[in-house]
């Protein structure tokens, strides 16, 4: 059950959500609506470089939010973080410390920071609790990125304990949905296959690839159920520790490829690509911590891809 000795009402507050134009970030502002908060604070990129500290620290002085939901990242895949690992671990560096300081710096009464978790090192043990963090290597096709979000959550707790900021940071499973990135190259997995699968259809193919052998295991959360745990922590939860955000069940790449064929209406054969890498051999997240709080996820794996696969054909035709 929710901590009952600590409630954040989020009712007539300021809310800023940054990042609200990606995925997270747009499925918080969906979330919102029914939370009765007082303004909802939104600024695109060409308005607010999130990477200048100067500029972030006055717009958030001079807009005054009460709570900042930080989905703003730069995100990609395999390919994308092994091409530009400079960028990676740059901009999500900037942003992360400039928003954090920033909030502090204009008394801001709470911050939720959405990590990832490519944190956790890349032979966790299974399912991955909260203190694997920092216990070994990680993954080396995005490392970049996972050090940028392990610096994230840290600055988050050394804000808390030097300042006592109500900060905190959710670790979430790997996410899809409306507004994902449907790249070819530099997408995550799923959206990939999304697309792929479409194209497929639309070509009437023999066959579509996967990349690896497509017996690397993975655990996907649609994102709207992301955003609803995000609300939920900002409410419930004030701690050091992140928070893992998880549902607990994880399929292969091979059986994500089949179930997307199958909502997608491609009916050719699935190959493999052993050419390009699997990533991780495995990463499920221990969710307990939540649960026990009392929230759990409520889309299914078919339900949720149905429902991207709808908005995608509806975004790109």
């Amino acid at each position: 059950m929710p901590n009952d000795k600590y409630t954040y009402q989020l009712s007539g507050k300021t809310v800023w959500v940054a990042g609200h134009n990606g995925m997270v970030g747009s499925a918080i502002v969906r979330r919102l609506k029914s939370e009765g908060i007082g303004k909802l604070l939104t600024v695109d990129r060409g308005e607010l470089d999130l990477t200048d500290q100067a500029a972030v620290r006055i717009w958030v002085a001079n807009s005054k939010p009460d709570i900042i939901f930080l989905a703003a990242a730069k995100v990609g895949g395999i390919a994308a973080n092994d091409r530009y690992p400079a960028d990676f671990i740059y901009q999500n560096l900037a942003i992360a410390s400039n928003v954090i300081d920033a909030a502090y710096r204009a008394n801001v009464e709470k911050l939720v920071n959405l990590g990832s978790s490519c944190v956790y090192p890349k032979f966790a043990s299974q399912p991955i609790e909260e203190s694997a963090l920092l216990t070994g290597p990680l993954e080396p096709t995005n490392e970049w990125y996972a050090i940028a979000k392990i610096a994230s959550l840290k600055m988050c707790a050394a804000y808390r304990k030097q300042y006592g900021c109500d900060f905190i940071s959710a670790m979430p499973t790997n996410l899809y949905g409306q507004y994902d990135n449907f790249h070819p190259e530099n997408s995550h997995v799923l959206p990939a296959l999304i697309r792929k699968a479409h194209i497929a259809k639309q070509e009437n193919a023999a066959s579509m690839e996967i990349w690896g052998s497509g017996k690397a295991l993975r655990e996907f959360m649609y994102a709207d159920d992301c955003a609803d745990a995000l609300v939920f922590l900002s409410k419930y939860y004030s701690a050091d520790e992140h928070v893992n955000l998880g549902t607990g069940k994880e399929f292969s790449i091979k059986e994500i490829a089949e179930i997307i064929m199958k909502i997608v209406g491609f009916e050719g054969a699935l190959e493999t690509d052993m050419s390009r890498p699997d990533g991780t051999p495995r990463k499920l997240l221990n969710s307990e911590k939540i649960e026990k709080m009392g929230w759990v996820p409520k889309t299914t794996l078919e339900q949720g891809i149905a429902d991207t696969y709808k908005w995608y054909k509806q975004k790109y035709g």
